[in-house]
């Protein structure tokens, strides 16, 4: 199915996969719109995507963990763009620590940002889907949202959160053509995951960011009778 023409929102779209999926999109010829926290990242890309393949691109920086911003955040991109029919969410922290000695803010925070963020801007765009009777959600989350890990409990509950929102999301909206996704990377080779001390080993054999971007893609062309309910996607041979 092609994708030329269609519009798109990505979250925390600045950096790593939402970077990635920005660019894969537009070169599908695929009009985006891109919230991010950080105003710089998000104008280099916007340069960056118009000059290289000619689409419509719309930015409004936002912290999806507020409420108000992401609303006034789509409201700007749909004014722009027009009815969206592909939303990524793809916006995430993390941050690792025993339970007892992690503090409440810092949880909070995770969930905030990686659960309700999530909630928040599909509330936000699922109105014009539902009235256009056809969209698709992605959800990113990953294989801490499978498995949980000691020191993942904040992340681990956060993206199992996700895994759950998006079943039960996709059971609500799929008489009305609307396709829900999730996928669920392991370790990528992103900021994020340096930042947090990964072991990444080999550069060569690493997942990227581009990798999840083509599952991503995969998912959005397939005929629209039909979806993928969730995908994983894992680093063959870590080094």
């Amino acid at each position: 199915m092609s994708l030329k023409g269609k519009k798109a929102i990505i979250t925390g779209a600045g950096k790593g996969i939402g970077r990635a999926l920005a660019v894969a999109l537009a070169k599908e010829g695929v009009h985006v719109g891109l919230i991010a926290r950080t105003a710089a990242d998000l104008e280099s890309l916007s340069h960056d995507l118009i000059h290289t393949y000619g689409i419509q691109v719309s930015i409004a920086p936002a912290d999806i963990s507020q409420r108000y911003e992401v609303e006034a955040a789509v409201n700007k991109i749909t004014q722009e763009l027009g009815t969206v029919d592909i939303l990524i969410n793809n916006a995430g922290i993390a941050q690792f620590g025993l339970l007892a000695e992690m503090s409440p803010e810092d949880w909070e925070r995770i969930m905030q940002v990686n659960v309700m963020g999530t909630y928040y801007v599909t509330r936000a765009v699922l109105p014009m889907m539902m009235e256009q009777n056809s969209g698709n959600v992605i959800n990113i989350s990953s294989t801490a949202g499978e498995r949980g890990f000691a020191t993942g409990s904040a992340y681990c509950a956060s993206k199992f959160a996700v895994l759950g929102l998006t079943e039960s999301l996709m059971q609500e909206v799929r008489k009305h053509n609307i396709r829900v996704v999730a996928l669920t990377p392991s370790t990528v080779n992103t900021d994020l995951a340096r930042n947090l001390g990964l072991k990444l080993g080999d550069q060569e054999y690493m997942m990227q960011p581009e990798d999840v971007a083509e599952l991503a893609l995969a998912t959005l062309k397939l005929p629209s009778r039909v979806f993928v309910k969730s995908a994983g996607i894992w680093t063959t041979n870590p080094q």
